[in-house]
């Protein structure tokens, strides 16, 4: 199997983030206004061939039986490929050893050369030196020979069993309209009679916020930057499973796990947890230590809520003020990672003051609303 030597660019990693969620958003709007489209068989059926065609899950998807033909083909290139692993230390150890014995060799005829051009005859230490250098530079030779001939053969298996998926994918790229076409007659036909649609059930956070239904228009304003703002982050969680499965693929079939899977998925999720504290706030969604808060009315609940918006502030203030030179002395300083990869970090610390001053303004609109509660008597 070929290997892949892709490295994410900077430019590409952060061109991601800022865009996909505003497809998302966008293709996520224009789906709700025509409301439930029918299933785009065939355009999923090119996706899964596209993405995991070698896997046979078009196949699978439009349940064909053929798509056991791929699973031999897959374990035989999965096992071939741990086997080149297990084999390529024992290249790299007989390689090492016959450059050794090389370096040996050209020493020791380097020394008889030096006695030859002096006039002198080689001492028969400096002979035998030679001969047995040579001698063990053919036995290494021999070994690499023999440990790079498995590599080779192992090597070979696997880009064979490659060469058959691609077979079968190339064929598969053909027939699949018809598949797709007898695959949406036959559950036309078994299609029992349309069932009603299922009541649509809102889940409002743990429901313990006795404000969550109580509106004006300034906080609302304030709910609904955080709430886009939330709903943007969510859709990163969708880039993670493509890069995921992009690492857990080059690293098994490919023999060519990336130095930048790891560092990217951590730090936007980094990123996604400092934004997306306010929208989460929002519903209610914190961890609430509620021994007592639970037993308390909603107009007591809102009450304590206000005593405990002090600590809140503290906190959140705090964090907006020192978040905010922490990023400012790494923006000055064009701070990178010390990884390989070497991405910016400077994005990434911008995000704390932009979540703490998100968080600190959903912190203001819950305070507006309980106020407004006690003082309405919880009405």
């Amino acid at each position: 199997m070929p290997t892949l030597n892709f490295v994410l660019p900077h430019w590409m990693y952060w061109g991601g983030l800022l865009l996909f969620p505003l497809v998302a958003m966008y293709l996520v709007a224009k789906q709700r206004r025509r409301g439930t489209p029918r299933e785009p068989m065939l355009f999923t059926a090119y996706l899964f061939w596209l993405t995991a065609g070698f896997a046979g899950i078009h196949r699978f998807y439009l349940k064909s039986w053929w798509a056991l033909a791929y699973v031999p083909f897959l374990c035989a290139v999965i096992y071939c490929n741990a086997q080149v692993r297990d084999v390529r230390e024992g290249v790299s150890k007989t390689f090492a050893a016959l450059e050794s014995a090389q370096n040996d060799l050209k020493q020791a005829r380097d020394e008889v050369a030096r006695e030859r051009s002096e006039n002198r005859t080689p001492s028969a230490k400096q002979s035998e030196a030679v001969t047995k250098a040579d001698a063990e530079v053919k036995s290494r030779e021999v070994d690499y020979r023999a440990a790079q001939a498995v590599h080779n053969h192992w090597f070979g298996l696997a880009r064979n069993a490659a060469l058959a998926i691609a077979l079968l994918m190339l064929i598969d790229a053909f027939l699949m309209p018809g598949i797709a076409r007898r695959r949406r007659e036959q559950e036309r036909e078994a299609a029992p009679p349309m069932a009603p649609p299922a009541p649509v059930v809102h889940e409002q956070g743990t429901g313990e916020d006795p404000t969550l239904g109580f509106h004006t228009r300034f906080t609302d304003a304030i709910e609904a930057v955080n709430v886009k703002a939330g709903e943007y982050v969510a859709y990163w969680a969708v880039i993670s499973v493509f890069v995921y499965y992009y690492e857990v693929m080059a690293r098994f079939l490919f023999n060519s796990p990336t130095n930048w899977v790891h560092e990217s998925m951590f730090l936007m999720y980094g990123m996604q947890y400092m934004i997306s504290g306010a929208y989460a706030y929002r519903e209610d969604q914190h961890v609430r230590v509620d021994v007592v808060y639970s037993k308390l009315s909603s107009r007591g609940k809102a009450i304590a809520d206000i005593i405990s918006s002090v600590f809140f502030f503290i906190f959140t203030l705090t964090l907006l003020w020192t978040g905010g030179r922490f990023a400012l002395d790494a923006v000055h300083n064009a701070e990178t990672s010390f990884t390989e990869w070497g991405i910016q970090y400077w994005p990434v610390k911008l995000t704390m003051p932009i979540g703490a001053a998100l968080i600190v303004l959903q912190g203001v609109s819950k305070l507006i609303k309980d106020i407004l509660f006690v003082a309405r008597k919880g009405g």
